[in-house]
């Protein structure tokens, strides 16, 4: 099956019906034998869980792999989880997409927007990278060593955003909102800083007191909060007063950042 212009081998899963309904949906074929499309295929995508990468590998490097693309797509580690890769003759790379994959039959509709973060093997690496880019991807090379930084931002700002959500309807709730009017609510307000942030700077698309240097709104904030809610609110709110001094380089924030404990 061609797809974008390269031929896709197929699927193959412990879970027999995982791989067949896979290999269903994108009209390629089922593998009920690793080795099958380890032969039949020049790179292979190992998508297992962190943890189950190296027990994939333990099996995969007996098999006849020289001159192989191994890959799997776990943010955090890096190419290394092949180890002895050289000693097999295979070419062994991370590739990973800034992207929330949260549904197996739509999440994809969304991926070709998606940067793509690979390191490995410098002697396919091109290869690799033309691969995803032709396809409409744009395309950062990383080092090995450079995974946990990248990955700790993919968090940030994908879980932890998740994170700040909850605090936000936990604390409408506090204001008489249900629970699922509360998500509903912040929703717009959180899809709207998002799309204004694919469309200009971050400092742009600041909004609110901190920039405003409006302390007095600030001081109100804090007293109606709780010790954590304080903690978080204050914590975000010195990373808010950089970004507005970028944005005002000729506005005084002392007064706000003495507020927030700057």
């Amino acid at each position: 099956m061609l797809i974008h212009g390269h031929m896709v081998s197929g699927y193959y899963s412990r879970n027999i019906n995982s791989a067949k309904e896979a290999a269903a949906f994108t009209k390629t074929k089922f593998y009920d034998n690793l080795a099958c499309i380890v032969e039949d295929s020049d790179t292979l995508f190992i998508t297992v869980p962190d943890g189950e990468i190296g027990h994939v590998w333990d099996y995969i490097r007996n098999l006849p792999i020289k001159n192989k693309n191994i890959c799997h797509c776990s943010g955090l580690i890096s190419s290394n989880a092949f180890f002895n890769a050289k000693k097999y003759g295979a070419f062994v790379y991370s590739v990973h997409p800034l992207y929330a994959i949260s549904d197996k039959y739509h999440s994809y509709q969304e991926l070709a927007k998606a940067y793509f973060a690979i390191e490995g093997s410098a002697a396919h690496l091109p290869m690799i990278q033309q691969l995803f880019a032709s396809m409409g991807n744009p395309v950062v090379l990383l080092s090995a060593s450079q995974k946990p930084l990248y990955h700790a931002a993919a968090v940030l700002v994908s879980n932890q955003m998740l994170a700040l959500a909850d605090l936000g309807v936990e604390v409408l709730t506090q204001c008489g909102f249900q629970k699922e009017d509360a998500q509903k609510a912040l929703y717009p307000l959180m899809a709207g800083n998002v799309l204004k942030l694919s469309e200009t700077s971050i400092e742009d698309a600041l909004t609110g007191p901190v920039e405003r240097n409006d302390v007095q709104t600030v001081q109100k904030h804090i007293a109606a909060l709780s010790k954590e809610e304080t903690e978080i609110y204050q914590l975000l709110s010195k990373r808010l007063i950089q970004i507005a001094k970028r944005k005002h380089p000729q506005r005084d924030y002392t007064d706000m950042e003495r507020e927030i404990g700057v």
